[in-house]
């Protein structure tokens, strides 16, 4: 069940979500019948934290990602980005909400190997027809910001996966968003470089003031950071409750 409680409390406090889910219902349609992951959902994240979405396989951590996100559509419910329903928005609103707003990292870094690392995290400046100037700047200080100072110019083939992992952060976060989404961002990586990057993760956060989202296995992860809630049966629980 969701925790009406916690979300009180929330407001209580002053902090303002960034992001809500409301009622939040997403069901699949297949030949053999229909699958409901979410149902019902409710869940509000203020902005600065570091929530961390944690439950079995199948139970929806990247359906939920995708969806608060705007990559996919809910069946049911709302997504609120700063009070606004995002799927109010017509197609090229959501598409500058996707590029500007939010920052993506999956488990797999999806970089281009033809470019280097600093041409990859200039990539989403260059989607904005931002200068190219402009763009090798900002990717430029991202990479800094994530210890690649001295790879920016390796192609993604001469990079370890850590340091692929970590170009795929700063094209995340080169755009300046406010909200971080990482879904099992670790889950590719050994576990000495996967702590590494959890703590990456956790002082960008801390550094950039993000609102950052990780949907994870890893309960090393899910307990730096600041909250943690558990999807069961389509609905969120919070962490001890």
């Amino acid at each position: 069940m969701s925790d009406p409680a916690g979300e009180r409390r929330t407001r209580e406090a002053g902090e303002t979500p960034l992001v809500e889910a409301a009622a939040l219902v997403k069901t699949y349609f297949r030949p053999g019948g229909e699958v409901r992951v979410l149902k019902n959902l409710d869940l509000a994240i203020p902005a600065g934290q570091a929530l961390a979405v944690v439950g079995a396989s199948g139970a929806g951590k990247s359906t939920l990602l995708h969806l608060l996100g705007g990559l996919d559509r809910p069946t049911g419910g709302k997504v609120l980005f700063d009070g606004e329903e995002i799927f109010d928005w017509d197609d090229r609103g959501l598409a500058g909400f996707r590029n500007s707003a939010v920052g993506f990292v999956f488990q797999f870094h999806h970089l281009l190997p033809e470019f280097s690392a600093l041409e990859n995290a200039m990539m989403p400046c260059l989607v904005a027809r931002m200068s190219r100037a402009s763009a090798r700047q900002r990717a430029g200080e991202l990479l800094a910001q994530v210890g690649l100072e001295d790879r920016m110019d390796h192609r993604v083939g001469e990079l370890s996966g850590g340091e692929q992992q970590r170009v795929a952060v700063a094209r995340a976060l080169v755009m300046r968003p406010r909200l971080l989404l990482a879904d099992e961002p670790t889950g590719n990586l050994d576990q000495a470089t996967g702590r590494r990057i959890n703590e990456m993760l956790k002082r960008l956060n801390r550094e950039l003031g993000l609102t950052t989202v990780i949907a994870t296995h890893n309960l090393d992860l899910a307990g730096m950071m600041d909250r943690r809630i558990r999807l069961v049966d389509g609905r969120a629980v919070e962490h001890g409750a």
